[in-house]
């Protein structure tokens, strides 16, 4: 589909990419990996035609269409979110304008016998035919649905996007993505203003979407979801793994040792020609071996070992001091913005030494609760922080504290103690600081580079409660391992706000959901509690559980008895079931085939071959019809099944 072919990408003498060809095909789920730096984002720039190579092409045909997500993007500031994200569909909003024209014009025309009159007629039925192949009378509901799955409510829809935050304007962007079909997603970091049921919508899409995906994450669990193959940029080449990012680590780590061990035995065949060399360099009787052996070095490919994986770093949090048993405790506590309420009564006790999250959507009171427990906002009802607390807090606002004409080595070596401080290159390293970088002043470094360093910093302060709003934002694989090691070894207090499953697993063992301005607590961790909520989110589990009372709860049954009306129950209740998930099923394979019938009639232009699919498209559109009443069968049986149990 896409052949990428001795791409390099020189500045001066350094190449970022040397000489890199691989092929992207259909249906590939290519995760793009590699230190930051290594020209991860440049490739994707490269491949999507915004970005032009020092050597080398890009080849595709053209029927390839590229959907292409940076890692910021502007949006227009005078429209709605639904125009904006409808903007997806213009070829579609162009044949409606074009629809409306010609009714207008016919409209207005009484010559009903002409030629002109006739053709009119016959370009209104071809635009009109055209216009619903292409999905005219549907694309409202697809952008509807495609804006709520990713954490807009419908009073979003007609809300200004100039009120947007720029997470949020980034979701309209992945609408208008996911919108279009591209054949290739090309997608930089499209996680990183996303929470967790927004990632966990995306990730399904992606999975089961027709096309191509190749996208550049610092999400393990999004990473292992979706991709099938893993590309790695290192040191200027590239390595291509036909394994998700799990399995690529472990190859990595063969291929490392591999890499290690082919240096050493060139540094030691380099030494003994050298030594060779100096030995006989003046000697006539060598001079033939001599200057065989320099023309060897001379041509010798010189193998470089990848840079060293740093995050085993042993970094320890100073000791907590000790603060009382209760650390935060929450009653009937509420919080309004204007006539928008974000906090309603809530009540909640978090304890020394816990480590908790706080997940939810956007906007669901998650920040806005951890700047009340810092003392910065005001509130209705109780809030006690518990004795001897001190509390450290990490916001993405956190770099306006630092001192901005301090050097990065000096910010953080006035705050290290004890034996830290001989490795704080080291720990500066694992949060991507690195050689001359340390010497910078704080006032020259960019936004993430400032969070990072706030975050180094808050690392070596004596804290017993730390607050964490989305701490692993611009942080790389490495550099978040360095810190959930950290944390998992912390002994004090830790709340942390994150929509990261892997950073979160194994570190916080319970979780409290922010939705409809309440809290919920979910005992265990983030697995556990998405296990759970996906199991609650079930339509019918309610009704389920009622109906298995009433089998069992009539006077005068016998035990035995019961349990055989709740077996036959059980076993109906899983046929009616399977029949309604077989039809699920069936329409999501439908579904998927209508759309890639879609795609293609978009860019076919040989007319023979565009009768064949539109006459597949047409029996396809009526099998989904018939299962959808298949469907709407099976789904009532449950219903009424269900109903006559209560």
């Amino acid at each position: 589909m896409v052949s990428v072919q001795d791409i390099s990408v020189s500045f001066g003498s350094f190449d970022l990419l040397s000489k890199i060809s691989f092929l992207i095909n259909d249906q590939d789920r290519i995760g793009l990996t590699g230190k930051n730096g290594a020209g991860k984002s440049t490739l994707l720039k490269i491949i999507a035609g915004l970005q032009s190579p020092t050597s080398g092409t890009i080849d595709m045909s053209k029927a390839v269409t590229i959907g292409y997500l940076p890692q910021q993007m502007a949006v227009d500031d005078s429209t709605t979110v639904m125009n904006e994200t409808i903007k997806a569909y213009s070829g579609i909003i162009d044949l409606s304008e074009e629809i409306e024209r010609i009714y207008a014009e016919i409209a207005r025309r009484d010559d009903y016998e002409t030629q002109d009159y006739l053709r009119l007629c016959d370009r209104l039925t071809e635009v009109e035919e055209r216009y619903r192949i292409l999905g005219g009378d549907s694309y409202i509901a697809e952008t509807e649905q495609t804006l709520e799955g990713l954490g807009f409510d419908r009073d979003d829809f007609d809300r200004p996007t100039r009120e947007l935050s720029g997470g949020w304007r980034m979701r309209v962007e992945i609408a208008k993505l996911i919108l279009k079909r591209p054949s290739l997603f090309l997608l930089d970091e499209p996680t990183n203003h996303l929470d967790i049921e927004s990632i966990q919508w995306l990730e399904s899409f992606l999975a089961g979407y027709p096309g191509a995906v190749m996208m550049v994450s610092h999400d393990r669990a999004f990473l292992d979801n979706i991709t099938k193959r893993t590309i790695e940029i290192s040191l200027g080449k590239i390595y291509d793994y036909k394994a998700s990012w799990s399995k690529y680590v472990e190859l990595r780590a063969e291929r490392r040792q591999q890499q290690i061990a082919s240096y050493r035995n060139q540094q030691k065949m380099i030494e003994d020609a050298e030594k060779f060399i100096e030995r006989f360099r003046y000697k006539p009787t060598k001079s033939i071996q001599v200057q065989s052996r320099i023309k060897l070095l001379d041509k010798l490919e010189r193998i470089e070992v990848d840079e060293e994986d740093i995050s085993s770093i042993n970094l320890r949090f100073p000791p907590a001091p000790r603060s009382g048993t209760v650390v935060v405790q929450a009653e009937n506590l509420s919080k309004s913005f204007g006539r928008l309420n974000v906090l309603n009564r809530i009540s909640i006790v978090i304890t020394r030494t816990e480590k908790v999250a706080f997940v939810g959507r956007n906007g669901e009171g998650k920040t806005t609760f951890s700047r009340i427990i810092m003392g910065e906002l005001e509130h209705e009802g109780i809030l006690k922080i518990g004795h001897n607390v001190k509390t450290g807090y990490f916001a993405q606002n956190q770099d306006e504290l630092l001192d901005e004409n301090k050097t990065v080595l000096e910010t953080i070596d006035e705050v290290a103690k004890g034996d830290i401080r001989s490795r704080i290159r080291d720990l500066l390293g694992a949060f991507l600081f690195r050689g001359e970088e340390i010497e910078k002043k704080v006032k020259v470094l960019s936004g993430g580079e400032r969070s990072r360093l706030a975050l180094v910093k808050l690392l070596l302060e004596p804290y017993n409660l730390l607050v964490l709003d989305e701490p692993t934002n611009h942080l790389d694989m490495r550099s978040k391992d360095v810190l959930k090691q950290a944390l998992m070894k912390y002994d004090g207090t830790l709340i942390v706000v994150s929509h990261d499953r892997d950073f979160l697993d194994g570190l916080v063992t319970k979780i409290y959901e922010f939705r409809h301005n309440r809290i919920k607590e979910n005992i265990g961790g983030i697995y556990d509690f998405l296990r759970k909520k996906k199991i609650t989110s079930l339509r019918d589990i309610e009704t389920r559980d009622r109906g298995v009372v009433r089998v069992g709860s009539e006077p005068g049954q016998s035990n035995k008895q019961k349990y055989l009306e709740k077996k036959e129950y059980d076993r109906n209740l899983r046929k009616l079931r399977k029949k309604l998930e077989d039809c699920e099923e069936e329409i999501e394979n439908l579904e998927k085939e209508i759309t890639v019938a879609e795609m293609r009639l978009g860019v076919v232009t040989d007319p023979a071959e565009n009768t064949e699919i539109y006459k597949k498209f047409e029996e396809l559109k009526k099998k989904l019809d018939s299962e959808m009443e298949r469907w709407a069968v099976c789904s009532a049986e449950v219903d009424e099944f269900l109903k006559d149990n209560q």
